[in-house]
C-alpha cells in the first residue's frame, strides 16, 4: 500500500461538510447579492413620500423636501457675488463656477471646457453624431440632442408660448427667454464689461460686445473678405451679394433684407413713434434717432472734424462734412452730369428733371418737388418756431436759424482757397467764388448783361420793368430795392449812422463809409490793365473801361445818344425833360449839372469880387 495511500484521511463527513459550506457560502453571497438588488430595486420602486401640491412621488423624504422649496418659493442657498439664490447647495455649487470661471468638464475631443457635466454630456453628441430618432421633429425633419431642446421646438410648430409676461402681456415659448426679458422691465443688467462699464442683460450680448475692444471679427465673407463680430449680421451682409430681401412690406411692396428694418420700416405706415424726448416732446420711431437728438438738449457734439475742427452730433453729418473738405460728389445726375455730395440732394435735384411737384399748397397752390410745403406753410401761417436766444429773432427753419447764431458766435467755416475770406454760409462761398472764376450765370434777356447772382439779375430785371414797388411816405418817391428806400430814408430823418473815424464824417450807406477809407488809406486796388489807372471802387474801374472798349450801353430813348455811364445819361434826360435842379445863390440861375453849375459859381464869384473893386476904387476916387 502506498504511504499515501496508508496516511491519514478525512472521513466522508468531514469532506461532505466542507463542500456543502463551500457552495452553501457561494449561495449565501449569492443570495445576498439577490436580496441587495431586490432591496434597492424595491426602494427604487417605491415612492411612498408624496407631493401634495403636485402629485409627484418620491423615493425618500430628503428628496420631496427639497422639491417642496419649488411650491414654496424657498432658496435658502445664496451667492455671495450676485446674490442670486437657489433652492440646492449642488445647484449653487455649479453656479459659483461661472465666477470663479470653473469650468472642470472637458471635452477629449475639441478641448472645449464645461461647467456642467450635463453640458459635457449633451456636447458629445455633436462628436458622436448621436441624433436618436426618438428626438427627431415629426413636422421639419430637424433633429436634437436632447428630448428636452425637442419639446421647446415643438412650441414653434404648435404656437405654444405658455411663459407670459405679467407686465406687458407678451409670452415666450422658453421660461429662460421669459427671465431675460423680465430684465427689460426690472432694468436688470448683470453683465458688465470691464472695458468701458457697459452693462447688458445678457451674457451673450456681453461677448459680442467684447469683440470691440478685442477686434475679434471671426464671421468672413466668402464674396468680398469682410469681417463681422456677429454670425446674424454676416447673414444679412450676404443678402446685399444674394440680392435677397425675404421681409416685404405688404402696404408699399418695399423689400428689406433685415427683418428689424422692415420692423422699423412698418412703424412709418402704422403711425408709430414709441420713442420720446422727455425735454420736448418730439417723437421718433428709432431709438437710435432719439439718442442722436438728444445730443441738441444735452450739447453733445462726439465727432469732431480733424481738418476744420467742427463737431457734429452724428457720425453720418461727419462723414457728409467730410466730403467738402476731399471735394467728393459721388452721387451723380445721370441726365445733367452734375454731381452732389448727399443722396438726398441727388434726390431732390432728379425732381427737376422729372417736373415732379407732388406737394401742392392749399393757399397759395404753389407746388413743391419735396417734402417743403410744411416748412412753406409756416408763410402762410407766420409760424418761425426757431427762436434764437440770443437776439430773440425768430425764423421758420433750423437751418437759418443754425446760420444766423454763426453771426453771435463768429463762426465762418467757409473759406476760400484763393483768398482766404471766410463766409458763415457755404452758398456764400459759392458766390464769391465766381469773382475769383469770372462766372457770371444770371444773364439778362432783355440787355445781355451778366450777373454773378440770381437776386442781382431780378433787381437788374426791375429797371427795364420800371418796377419801383418801395415807395418813401414822406416824398413818394419809389425805388426797386428796399434797401434803396431805407438808405434814402436817412436823407429825410437826416440819419447817417455810418461815422469816419479817421476824419469824422458821417455817411448813411455803410458802402459808402468803406469807399470812403480807402481814401484815407490811398487803397486803389482796383487797375485797369489797358493804362495802368487805379480805382478805388470796382465800379468805376468797370465804367473806365467801358472807354477803352468804346461800350455805350446807356442808350437815350429820345434821341438814341448813347453813353459808357448811367449816370452821364441820367444828366442828358435833364435836357429832354428840362430839369435843371442845380440853382446858383448868386444870380438865381439854374443848371441841368452840378459839373456847370460849379464853373459858373467861380465866374461869378470873381465877377463880383471884380464888381466890388471897382465901386470900392471909384468911391476912393470921389473921395479924393
Amino acid at each position: 500500500m502506498n504511504s499515501e495511500d496508508t496516511g491519514p484521511q478525512d472521513s466522508p463527513t468531514e469532506t461532505n461538510k466542507r463542500t456543502f459550506y463551500k457552495h452553501n457560502k457561494m449561495n449565501n453571497e449569492m443570495f445576498a447579492q439577490n436580496n441587495l438588488h431586490q432591496a434597492h430595486k424595491g426602494e427604487k420602486d417605491e415612492r411612498p413620500y408624496k407631493c401634495k401640491t403636485c402629485g409627484k412621488s418620491f423615493n425618500r423624504s430628503s428628496t420631496l423636501k427639497i422639491h417642496m422649496r419649488i411650491h414654496n418659493d424657498e432658496r435658502p442657498y445664496k451667492c455671495t457675488s450676485c446674490g442670486k439664490s437657489f433652492s440646492r447647495s449642488s445647484n449653487l455649487k455649479i453656479h459659483m463656477r461661472i465666477h470663479n470661471d470653473e469650468r472642470p468638464c472637458k471635452c477629449t475631443s475639441c478641448g472645449k471646457s464645461f461647467n456642467r457635466s450635463s453640458y459635457l454630456k449633451i456636447h458629445m453628441r455633436i462628436h458622436n453624431d448621436e441624433r436618436p430618432n426618438k428626438y427627431k421633429c415629426k413636422t421639419c425633419g430637424k433633429s436634437f440632442n436632447h428630448s428636452s431642446t425637442l419639446k421647446i421646438h415643438m412650441r414653434i410648430h404648435n404656437g405654444e408660448r405658455p411663459y407670459k409676461c405679467t407686465t406687458c402681456g407678451k409670452s415666450f415659448n422658453h421660461s429662460s427667454t421669459l427671465k431675460i426679458h423680465m430684465r427689460i422691465h426690472n432694468d436688470e443688467r448683470p453683465y458688465k464689461c470691464t472695458s468701458c462699464g457697459k452693462s447688458f442683460n445678457r451674457s451673450s450680448n456681453l461677448k459680442t460686445h467684447m469683440r470691440i475692444h478685442n477686434g475679434e471679427r471671426p464671421y468672413k465673407c466668402t464674396s468680398c473678405g469682410k469681417s463681422f463680430n456677429q454670425s446674424s449680421t454676416l447673414k444679412t451682409h450676404v443678402r446685399i451679394h444674394n440680392g435677397e430681401r425675404p421681409y416685404k412690406c405688404a402696404s408699399c411692396g418695399k423689400s428689406f433684407n433685415h427683418s428689424s428694418t422692415f420692423k422699423i420700416h412698418m412703424r412709418i405706415h402704422n403711425y408709430e413713434r414709441p420713442y420720446k424726448c422727455t425735454s420736448c416732446g418730439k417723437s421718433f420711431n428709432r431709438s437710435s434717432n432719439l439718442k442722436t437728438h438728444m445730443r441738441i438738449h444735452n450739447g453733445e457734439r462726439p465727432y469732431k472734424c480733424t481738418i476744420c475742427g467742427k463737431s457734429f452730433s452724428d457720425s453720418s453729418h461727419l462723414k457728409r462734412h467730410m466730403r467738402i473738405h476731399n471735394a467728393e460728389h459721388p452721387y451723380k445726375c445721370t441726365i445733367c452730369g452734375k454731381s452732389f455730395n448727399q443722396s438726398s440732394i441727388l434726390k431732390r435735384h432728379m425732381s427737376i428733371h422729372n417736373d415732379e411737384r407732388p406737394y401742392e399748397c392749399t393757399s397759395c397752390g404753389k407746388s413743391f418737388n419735396q417734402s417743403h410745403l410744411k416748412s412753406h406753410t409756416r408763410i402762410h401761417n407766420d409760424e418761425r418756431p426757431y427762436k434764437c436766444t440770443s437776439c430773440g429773432i425768430s425764423f421758420n427753419w433750423s437751418s437759418n436759424l443754425k446760420t444766423h447764431m454763426r453771426i453771435h458766435n463768429g463762426e465762418r467755416p467757409y473759406k476760400c482757397t484763393s483768398c482766404g475770406k471766410s463766409f458763415r454760409d457755404s452758398s456764400h462761398l459759392k458766390r464769391h467764388m465766381r469773382i475769383h472764376n469770372a462766372e457770371h450765370p444770371y444773364k439778362c434777356t432783355i440787355c445781355g448783361k451778366s450777373f454773378n447772382q440770381s437776386s442781382i439779375l431780378k433787381r437788374h430785371m426791375s429797371i427795364h420793368n420800371d418796377e419801383r414797388p418801395y415807395k418813401c411816405t414822406s416824398c413818394g418817391k419809389s425805388f426797386n430795392q428796399s434797401s434803396h428806400l431805407k438808405s434814402h430814408i436817412r436823407i429825410h430823418n437826416a440819419e447817417r449812422p455810418y461815422k469816419c473815424s479817421t476824419c469824422g464824417k458821417s455817411f448813411k450807406q455803410s458802402s459808402i463809409l468803406k469807399r470812403h477809407m480807402s481814401i484815407h488809406n490811398d487803397e486803389r486796388p482796383y487797375k485797369c490793365t489797358s493804362c495802368g489807372k487805379s480805382f478805388n471802387q470796382s465800379s468805376h474801374l468797370k465804367s473806365h473801361m467801358r472807354i477803352h472798349n468804346d461800350e455805350r450801353t446807356y442808350k437815350c430813348t429820345s434821341c438814341g445818344q448813347s453813353f459808357n455811364q448811367s449816370s452821364h445819361l441820367k444828366s442828358h434826360m435833364r435836357i429832354h425833360h428840362d430839369e435843371r435842379p442845380y440853382k446858383c445863390t448868386t444870380c438865381r440861375k439854374y443848371f441841368n449839372e452840378s459839373s456847370n453849375l460849379k464853373p459858373h459859381m467861380i465866374i461869378t464869384t470873381e465877377k463880383d469880387r471884380t464888381n466890388a473893386q471897382f465901386v470900392e476904387n471909384r468911391s476912393i476916387g470921389h473921395a479924393t
